[in-house]
C-alpha cells in the first residue's frame, strides 16, 4: 500500500474515525438513537466529576474577582479619583494581561504537561491579587492589581478548556464546555449577591468585599488541589487508534523509519492555525466581540447607577438574575448543541452566529426601555443567548484543531479578543460616551455585535471541510505510524493533495506527487504551472493551503524551512543563487550552519564539495559575484551536497546556460543520484529532463495530468506538443 492510499476504503476510515470523535455523526443522534445522559457518561468513563467541578470552581473564582469589580465600579472610581473610561481602560489592562499571559503558558504547556499545575499556582496568585486590592489607594495600584490578575487568569482562557476537551469523551463536549460555561455563569451569580450581601447586610466597603473574596478565593484553589494532567489528546488517541485498527486490522509490530522530525515551535504552530479558514474567521469574529464585550461590562454598571439610580445591592441582584438565566439557558443548550454538533458541526455554528446578534438587539431594545421589567427581561434574554454562544464558538473552534494546538488557539482568542477588540471598543464607545451618554454607547454595540455575527456565520461554509481535514491528518499519521511499525518501507518524499497559492490567487490545486528512496523524478509543466511553487511548499519557504508533505513518512508540513535543511531537504533554486560579495569558500561556509559547531565536520564537507567541483576549487577565494553563470550553479550544488541531502530539490538548473555547461552540471546531478540522494528535476527541457529521470510528473494549471514512466510521457503528444511547441520527439 502506497503513502498516498492509508487504506483500501479511505472514505470508511474518515466515517470511523468521526464517529469515534462524535463529529457530525448523525446516525449516533437520530430517530431512534439513545443519547446517554451526562451523568452516565461521567461514570461509563470512569473521570467522575470532580476534574470539572474542581475546574469549574477556579473559574468561579476568577469570575469573582471581575464581578467585584465591576458591580463596584462606581464606588471604586469615585473613591480613587477616575473617570469612567479611566476605569474602562484598567478593565482593558486586565483583558491585555490576560492576552499576554496566555502566549508564555501555550508555549510552556506545548513542552511540558504541566497544565493542571499551572493552573493551581495562577489560582492562588488571583488570591494573592484579590488580597492586594485591599489596599489600593489610587489608579495606579488598582491598575497593578487587575494586570497580576489578568496575568495568573490566562491560564483559564489557555488550559481550562483544552483540559477538559481531553479528560472528557468526545460524545459529551459541547454538554461538558456547557457545564463548565455554566460555572462562570454561577459565578456571575454569586459574585453579586455576594457584594449584595456584604455591602447592604454586612456594611462592607469595597476594600472589605475584596477581603472576603481573597478568602473564597484560597479555598477554591484548595479544592482543586488534587487536579491532575489527563494526557494531551487523552480522550481522542486511544477511540481513533480503536477505530482506525477496525478498519485496517490490526497494525503488526516491527522497525520505524530513522528520521526524526522535531516537535513545532510555537510559531509554527501559530502560522499553521491561521491557515485554517474556520479559525481565521472565528478569530475574527473575537476580535468584533471584544469590541462589544469589554466596553459592554463597564458602561452598563454605570448606565444602572445613572439612569436608573441603582446602588451597590441593587445592581447585584440585577447582575445575579442575568446570570441565573445564562444557567438556565445553558441547562436548556447543553444537550440541544451536543445533537447540532453530531448531526452537523455548521447547523451549531449558524445557532451561535443568531444567539449573537439576538443578544446585542436585546441589549439596544434594553438600554433604549423606560419601562423596569421590560428592560430587565431584555437584558437577562441577552445575557442567556450571549452564555449559549459560548459552547458553540469554543466547540467549534478547538474541534478544528489537533489537541497538541488548543492552548496555543486559546492564546490566540484571547489576543484578538482583548488586545485587539477590547480596546478597541474602549476607545470607539468612550467617545459615544461623550457624545450620547451612556444609554447611547449600550446602543452603538449593535453595530460590532451584529457585524461579528456576519463573520460567525461565515464559519458555517468551511466547519465540515477544517473537521475533515483535521480527522484526515490523525487517520494520516495514524495509519502511517502502523507501516512503520510494521517494517513496511516509505518513500523518501510523499506530497498529498497539496492546495497552494499567493495572496488569495490558488495556484495548486490537489497537488500528489511520491519520490522513493534514491529516484529522480522530473517535475514538467508549462510556465506558471506551479513547479516552482511545488519545490517551494517541500522545501518550507511557502506554506500550503491544505495538504501534507512528508520525509520518510514524518510529517514536515509546518516546519520552518532552516529546520528542515539538517533533516535533508535541500532546495537549489533557479538562477543564481548565491552571495555575491562572498568568496566560494565563504559561500559554503554559510551554508554549512546546520551542521552546528563541530569545525572538523564542516571543514571535511568543504573539502568533499571541492573535490567534487575542481573548478571551484581553483576559484576558491574569488567572490562569486565574479564566477560564470554554469560556476555559479556549480556552487549552488555544493552547497547544498555539504548537508548530504535525503532529497535534493533542483528548480531549473540549466536556464541561460549554454548546452556544455549545460551537461556537465547534469552529469554532477546523475552523480548526486547515484549516491542515493533522492532527486526532484523541474526543467525547461523536456528532452534533458526525461533522459535524466525514469518518471515524471506533468502539471498543467496547478494540476498533476500525468504521473508515470518518462517513456509513457514521450508518448502524450497531447500535453507535450502544444505546451512546448514540438520540443519532445514525435
Amino acid at each position: 500500500m502506497s503513502v498516498d492510499e492509508t487504506a483500501e476504503d479511505r472514505e470508511a476510515v474518515r466515517v470511523a474515525a468521526r464517529h469515534a470523535l462524535s463529529v457530525g455523526d448523525a446516525g449516533a443522534s437520530g430517530a431512534g438513537a439513545r443519547r446517554e445522559s451526562l451523568r452516565e457518561v461521567m461514570s461509563s468513563s470512569g473521570v467522575g466529576w470532580y476534574p470539572l467541578l474542581a475546574v469549574g470552581s477556579l473559574v468561579v473564582v476568577d469570575e469573582l474577582f471581575g464581578f467585584v469589580l465591576s458591580v463596584l465600579g462606581p464606588e471604586i472610581t469615585r473613591t480613587l479619583g477616575m473617570s469612567k473610561g479611566a476605569f474602562a481602560a484598567v478593565l482593558s489592562a486586565k483583558l491585555l494581561a490576560i492576552s499576554v499571559a496566555t502566549l508564555p503558558m501555550a508555549a510552556i504547556v506545548q513542552r511540558r504537561p504541566w497544565r493542571a499545575s499551572i493552573s493551581l499556582v495562577t489560582a492562588y496568585m488571583w488570591t494573592l491579587a484579590t488580597l492586594l486590592a485591599v489596599f489600593v489607594v489610587g489608579p495606579w495600584g488598582l491598575l497593578l492589581v487587575v494586570v497580576i490578575d489578568g496575568l495568573s487568569s490566562g491560564s483559564v482562557r489557555v488550559l481550562h478548556q483544552p483540559l477538559l476537551m481531553d479528560w472528557y469523551p468526545n460524545r459529551a463536549r459541547v454538554r461538558v464546555q456547557t457545564s463548565y460555561s455554566a460555572a462562570v455563569s454561577i459565578g456571575s451569580v454569586v459574585a453579586p449577591l455576594l457584594v449584595g450581601v456584604l455591602t447592604a447586610w454586612a456594611g462592607l466597603t469595597w476594600r472589605g468585599v475584596f477581603l472576603a473574596v481573597a478568602v473564597v478565593s484560597l479555598l477554591a484553589a484548595l479544592v482543586a488541589s488534587r487536579l491532575r494532567d489527563p494526557g494531551v489528546g487523552h480522550s481522542e488517541d486511544e477511540p481513533l487508534r480503536q477505530a482506525i485498527d477496525a478498519s485496517l486490522g490490526p497494525a503488526a509490530g516491527g522497525a520505524g523509519a530513522d528520521v526524526v522530525v522535531p516537535a513545532l515551535r510555537f510559531a509554527e504552530v501559530v502560522r499553521r492555525l491561521l491557515l485554517i479558514p474556520t479559525i481565521r474567521r472565528a478569530l475574527a469574529a473575537q476580535a468584533v466581540f471584544g469590541v462589544l464585550v469589554v466596553p459592554y461590562s463597564t458602561f452598563l454598571l454605570f448606565f444602572l447607577d445613572e439612569r436608573w439610580d441603582m446602588g451597590p445591592g441593587a445592581r447585584s441582584v440585577f447582575f445575579a438574575v442575568s446570570a441565573l438565566g445564562a444557567v438556565l439557558a445553558l441547562r436548556l443548550f447543553g444537550p440541544i448543541g451536543e445533537r447540532m454538533f453530531r448531526d452537523d458541526p455548521a447547523r451549531l455554528v449558524r445557532t451561535g452566529s443568531l444567539l449573537l446578534g439576538g443578544s446585542v438587539v436585546a441589549i439596544v431594545l434594553g438600554a433604549l426601555m423606560p419601562v423596569f421589567g421590560v428592560m430587565l427581561a431584555l437584558f437577562v434574554l441577552s445575557s442567556a443567548m450571549a452564555a449559549a454562544l459560548g459552547p458553540s464558538l469554543i466547540v467549534t473552534m478547538l474541534g478544528v484543531v489537533p489537541a497538541a494546538f488548543r492552548p496555543h488557539l486559546a492564546a490566540l482568542a484571547g489576543m484578538y479578543t482583548a488586545g485587539v477588540g477590547g480596546f478597541a471598543g474602549a476607545l470607539l464607545l468612550g467617545t459615544v460616551d461623550r457624545r450620547f451618554g451612556t444609554a447611547g454607547a449600550l446602543v452603538a454595540i449593535v453595530i460590532p455585535g451584529i457585524v461579528g455575527a456576519w463573520i460567525l456565520r461565515g464559519c458555517a461554509r468551511t466547519v465540515n471541510d477544517d473537521l475533515d481535514r483535521m480527522i484526515d491528518e490523525i487517520v494520516d499519521e495514524t495509519a502511517l505510524d502502523r507501516r512503520r511499525r510494521s517494517g513496511a518501507s516509505m518513500p523518501a518524499l510523499a506530497c498529498r493533495g497539496l492546495d497552494a497559492g499567493y495572496g488569495d490567487v490558488q495556484v495548486l490545486f490537489g497537488v500528489d506527487l511520491r519520490v522513493e528512496d534514491g529516484e529522480m523524478v522530473a517535475l514538467l509543466g508549462t510556465n506558471g504551472a506551479g513547479k516552482s511553487t511545488v519545490l517551494r511548499v517541500v522545501s518550507g519557504l511557502q506554506l500550503p493551503w491544505r495538504g501534507s508533505v512528508r520525509l520518510s513518512g514524518r510529517d514536515i508540513t509546518w516546519l520552518d524551512p532552516e529546520r528542515r535543511l539538517p533533516l535533508g531537504v535541500a532546495l537549489v533554486p533557479g538562477g543564481r543563487s548565491t552571495f555575491g560579495p562572498l568568496s566560494v569558500i565563504d559561500n559554503l561556509r554559510a551554508h554549512a550552519y546546520s551542521l552546528g559547531t563541530d569545525r572538523a565536520l564542516v571543514e571535511s564537507r568543504i573539502d568533499e564539495a571541492m573535490d567534487a567541483f575542481p573548478r571551484l576549487a581553483e576559484r576558491r577565494d574569488q567572490p562569486a559575484a565574479t564566477l560564470s553563470g554554469g560556476e555559479q550553479q556549480m556552487l549552488a550544488l555544493a552547497k547544498a551536497l555539504i548537508v548530504k541531502p535525503r532529497v535534493l530539490l533542483v528548480d531549473e538548473l540549466s536556464l541561460g546556460l549554454a548546452p556544455v555547461v549545460v551537461g556537465e552540471l547534469l552529469t554532477i546531478v546523475r552523480r548526486i543520484n547515484a549516491t542515493g540522494t533522492s532527486v526532484v528535476l523541474v526543467e525547461q527541457s523536456v528532452n534533458v529532463a526525461l533522459s535524466l529521470a525514469e518518471r515524471a510528473y506533468f502539471l498543467e494549471r496547478g494540476r498533476v495530468q500525468f504521473e508515470g514512466r518518462s517513456s509513457d510521457l514521450l508518448g502524450r503528444d497531447d500535453l507535450l506538443r502544444s505546451v512546448f511547441l514540438g520540443q519532445a520527439p514525435s
